[in-house]
């Protein structure tokens, strides 16, 4: 028993340890948070201004809402997405330029290096979040939500943020190239575009309404839409955990194989 505690306090250790690199990285490198919150900033105000009078229109007879409110949930949710693809970024860049082959020979944990990433990814997003939803406050979105949706919109993100960030560590491991790493996670900028982010699913074509309706971003944009603005959730607080939980447990494992594994490059 105590042999299994010194290992966890061990890994614990190390991971605080890769956890401060990773800081110190974003602290030399603060317009990291900037990047990743300047794309969604930048679709906020064109859908707002630009397109936000004529998608608007239909969005807005639904319970009063004005369509900024209807939007910045998906914004937000592309912010996650833009976010996890810096994480694909510096982790490819990590195996690429070795510093990874010297952390093996170095007596750590393996797991460490991983979960360094992960956290500190974790934390950069959160305050990427944080930059985009000041702005959208200034460009007129109104939540509705108390101090207990408020947490529970943190926790529902913070879970996402997780879920995608291992994910993204998984494919940047298996990149052979940052600019690989790079372009395996565009997909997911787009994923809350055609979901429920922009316009209702129901306002879709057939083939693509099926699509929005089963892909994750869409259950992930209702939870965090119905916490914010008070609409109905359904089943999307449900469908978030399973796809967090698959979505999480599935990039770990994959992670964790791969770094176990992988031959330096």
């Amino acid at each position: 028993m105590s042999n299994v505690s010194s290992t966890v306090s061990i890994a614990f250790a190390d991971s605080a340890t890769m956890l401060r690199r990773r800081l110190r990285h974003m602290l030399r490198y603060p317009t990291l948070i900037l990047t990743a919150a300047g794309v969604p900033v930048a679709i906020l105000l064109l859908f707002v201004y630009v397109l936000g009078g004529a998608l608007g229109d239909g969005v807005g007879t639904a319970g009063g809402m004005s369509y900024v409110d209807y939007v910045v949930p998906g914004v937000v949710l592309m912010t996650v997405a833009t976010a996890a693809q810096g994480t694909a970024i510096s982790v490819s860049i990590d195996m690429t330029e070795g510093i990874v082959a010297r952390f093996r020979t170095m007596a750590i944990a393996r797991v460490s290096v991983l979960t360094g990433h992960v956290l500190g990814s974790l934390i950069q997003t959160m305050l990427s979040i944080a930059a985009v939803v000041g702005v959208a406050l200034l460009v007129g979105f109104r939540p509705t939500a108390a101090l207990g949706e408020w947490l529970g919109a943190i926790g529902v993100l913070a879970m996402i943020v997780l879920a995608l960030t291992w994910l993204s560590v998984a494919l940047a491991m298996v990149a052979k190239s940052v600019a690989t790493a790079s372009n395996m996670l565009t997909p997911l900028m787009i994923l809350p575009m055609t979901g429920s982010g922009f316009v209702p699913t129901d306002s879709m074509p057939t083939g693509l309404r099926w699509f929005a309706e089963y892909q994750p971003f869409t259950p992930f944009i209702e939870t965090l839409r119905g916490l914010l603005m008070g609409t109905p959730m359904g089943d999307g607080l449900i469908l978030t955990v399973g796809w967090c939980a698959a979505i999480g447990l599935g990039g770990y494992l994959w992670a964790k194989r791969l770094y176990n594994r992988e031959p330096t490059r």
